[in-house]
């Protein structure tokens, strides 16, 4: 007797706030902040909307948790390695995250959002720099010309990318209407059109190494 197959069983994976603050992060990465609702929150996880409350309280706690959790994705500077190696590596890092996920870098300085991902990368720069020997007025103003770099370049790039794509022709355009008494711009213009840098690296990456020379420059006048 020939034995029947067995019919297939799905299996639910149960709700947990890890799973629900994924799933807010999938949506948001996919639409922006605009496309998270609890709704369709609830919808991605084929639950009611009223089922997350058992595990948030409402939508800002769920703005929070993905904070944390795309700011723990975030490389923190080495301990014992070398001070300006490991400050460009933890850079670089937050900065790929962060166009990653375009929508955090937003939400993480409207309103500053300091959960404690964040305050553990915070405290991790503060250390790289205290123990490389800055003095702590220098620190104080080193941690906020990194900072604000990271958090600067990221969004305008994320900002211009986003105004590059709607037009598709704008940059084109651009170069068409442009009087001819701007010729600097042109080439400007003309650069970003053909993606051409006589740099090996990116401009976040340039920056961010002026910057890190710079506090080299500042340590050893201190």
């Amino acid at each position: 007797m020939a034995s029947q197959a067995r019919p297939m069983v799905s299996v639910r994976v149960p709700l947990s706030i890890e799973r629900v603050l994924r799933a807010a992060i999938g949506l948001a990465d996919a639409g922006g902040l605009e496309s998270l609702t609890m709704r369709k929150l609830a919808g991605a996880l084929g639950v009611e909307a009223m089922t997350l409350y058992y595990y948030v309280a409402n939508k800002d706690d769920i703005l929070n948790g993905i904070v944390d959790l795309v700011v723990g994705e975030i490389e923190a500077p080495a301990r014992g390695a070398d001070w300006k190696t490991a400050l460009r590596k933890s850079a670089t890092s937050a900065h790929e995250v962060l166009l990653h996920h375009p929508w955090a870098c937003g939400l993480m300085m409207s309103p500053p959002r300091v959960r404690p991902a964040r305050l553990r990368f915070m405290d991790s720069v503060l250390r790289s720099l205290r123990e490389a020997g800055f003095s702590a007025e220098l620190t104080y103003l080193a941690y906020h010309a990194f900072d604000s770099h990271i958090l600067g370049f990221t969004l305008w790039e994320v900002g211009y990318s986003a105004g590059m794509a709607e037009p598709p022709n704008f940059m084109p355009n651009f170069l068409e209407t442009l009087p001819v008494e701007y010729p600097y711009l042109a080439q400007h213009a003309e650069q970003h059109l053909t993606g051409s840098s006589h740099h090996d690296e990116g401009e976040f990456e340039f920056g961010l190494d002026l910057i890190l020379d710079g506090f080299e420059k500042m340590r050893g006048m201190a």
